[in-house]
């Protein structure tokens, strides 16, 4: 037990001496010292600095893509994989989804929790006096609450009577709300007018801000698909059909239904292909990881390298501190101190110069954080492991730094150090 107390207090000694020593050579060097301290935060700064970014981007994109509902599928006549082989004029040739098909597929298929059809085009709403241009407008049936939940700040959802009738009635975004009426609530039980047709609004759909993917529902409308399709024309819409799978059912196996539903309702040979597209939204969250993965590992080498470059610096340092402490490290080993000893001294001031460039760089990285936390719109964060990754990294950069500075310091014969 002794011995153990007498081993911490020599080693916090050690810590205590190095660390005096590392601030005394900042001091004594600023330029040297300063200058290979930039090479480490530097590549601290690109490793955690594009780690962070990334991850935080990916994390956003991801969660809109998860906004688009889990085990969802994308029934359109597009890939939405795209590509710089994309064959587009294969896929506009197609024929496009049609209403009557979701009717058909529902009797088909025993994996699809709720099956939707959408309608997207732009048109312009007019209030008394206040005119919104090119506000997306949705048509929509019952189960798109199934397929794509939405929230709500005023008011409810369509109600069925309303979709079977095609009523009049919409849902509206909040952005729009506020532009004609002045506020979100106030919209509630008044009307707009879309071509010559009034819609009185039953529902204020919650603000949920732009996303990156493009869903913006704060501008859009949304309308019972029996009354939108009066104003807008079904062919010339992008319809797409939504499916959602049971809980207990996967993405492949609810593909592979819809698959052969959609062949048998487009009475499609054997020989002949698919003339529909199954996008799944499993298969965007595993494209995007798939890219920001490479993106993370691009940014990793950048890093590395700089990192080597802030190594160099370190161990020259290191050499010309353990030159210049010479004598020093002669009289010490004269008086008994150990190889080890003088070794760890020397690792462990080469660990607290790479820690300091790393809080340099850790400095920087929360700066970007904030620039871009306002430009891109959505928060920029640093997790807790990549701090602790940083502390590894700099510890590891330290100790190759200094292993072989320290290692001639810890061989010199006493006698010929304390003579230089």
């Amino acid at each position: 037990m002794v011995a153990v107390h007498l081993g911490m207090r020599k080693m916090l000694q050690i810590l205590s001496n190095s660390l005096r020593l590392t601030l005394q050579e900042l001091k004594v060097n600023k330029l040297r010292t300063a200058l290979s301290l930039i090479g480490v935060a530097f590549g601290i700064f690109c490793i955690i600095g594009v780690l962070a970014t990334v991850s935080s981007l990916e994390r956003n994109i991801q969660n809109e893509v998860n906004s688009l509902g889990s085990n969802t599928i994308y029934i359109d006549k597009w890939q939405y994989s795209g590509g710089p082989d994309y064959p587009w004029w294969k896929f506009r040739a197609r024929p496009s989804m049609k209403y009557i098909e979701v009717a058909l597929l529902k009797q088909r298929s025993e994996l699809a929790d709720g099956i939707s059809f959408l309608m997207q085009a732009n048109g312009s709403l007019v209030y008394k006096d206040d005119v919104i241009e090119n506000a997306a407008v949705y048509g929509i049936t019952e189960a798109y609450m199934i397929t794509q939940p939405l929230n709500f700040d005023f008011g409810r959802y369509i109600s069925s009577a309303e979709f079977n009738s095609g009523s009049s009635v919409g849902l509206i975004g909040y952005d729009n709300a506020e532009k004609l009426y002045g506020s979100a609530e106030r919209a509630l039980g008044k009307y707009f007018e879309i071509k010559g047709k009034r819609v009185n609004i039953v529902g204020v759909i919650k603000k949920g801000g732009k996303s990156i993917i493009g869903d913006d529902k704060d501008k859009c409308i949304m309308l019972p698909y029996k009354f939108a399709k009066q104003i807008i024309l079904e062919e010339n819409s992008n319809p797409v059909i939504i499916v959602k799978g049971k809980n207990n059912v996967t993405p492949t196996q609810l593909s592979t239904e819809l698959q052969g539903a959609m062949r048998q309702i487009r009475r499609l040979s054997p020989t002949q292909e698919d003339n529909f597209s199954l996008n799944s939204v499993e298969s965007f969250s595993q494209a995007i990881s798939g890219l920001f993965g490479t993106v993370d590992i691009v940014g990793g080498l950048i890093g590395v390298v700089s990192l080597i470059v802030g190594m160099f610096g370190i161990a020259n340092i290191m050499f010309v501190t353990v030159k210049e402490r010479t004598s020093m490290i002669g009289l010490k080993k004269a008086i008994g101190a150990k190889k080890s000893s003088i070794l760890f001294e020397f690792l462990l001031e080469a660990a607290i110069l790479c820690l300091m460039g790393g809080a340099i760089g850790l400095f920087l990285v929360y700066v970007l954080t904030l620039v871009f936390s306002k430009l891109l719109e959505f928060p920029i964060y640093v997790s807790i492991p990549l701090l602790i990754a940083t502390v590894i990294i700099c510890l590891l950069v330290g100790i190759l730094a200094g292993i072989f500075p320290a290692s001639r310091a810890a061989k010199m014969d006493p006698v010929v150090a304390i003579r230089s």
